[in-house]
């Protein structure tokens, strides 16, 4: 993905709330499964760490790697994370073509 699309990727998260939550047990079957479903209907989502300082950006793209998504961004807790739906029409997010 190039900085373009990532950019407008960041733009649009800006006003999301976190849908999906990393609490203390880490990286788990439900956490993946709820990221997996909230890609799904969202495309555009953002995951909250309330722990792991030290280790959120690795989490996160373990997280994008199983969920076969992007990871767009890692900032303080928050991590953004974005999947193209599989069917053109129910794409909610279309990035402008570079002129």
């Amino acid at each position: 993905m190039d900085s373009f699309t990532r950019n407008f990727l960041r733009k649009r998260a800006h006003e999301l709330k976190p849908i999906v939550m990393v609490g203390k047990s880490g990286m788990s079957d439900s956490v993946e499964m709820a990221l997996e479903e909230a890609l799904s209907v969202h495309e555009l989502v953002k995951v909250k760490f309330f722990d792991f300082k030290e280790t959120r950006r690795d989490i996160a793209q373990t997280l994008a790697e199983h969920t076969r998504s992007e990871l767009i961004q890692v900032i303080g807790n928050i991590a953004i994370l974005y999947r193209e739906h599989e069917d053109p029409s129910m794409r909610r997010y279309h990035a402008p073509k570079r002129s």
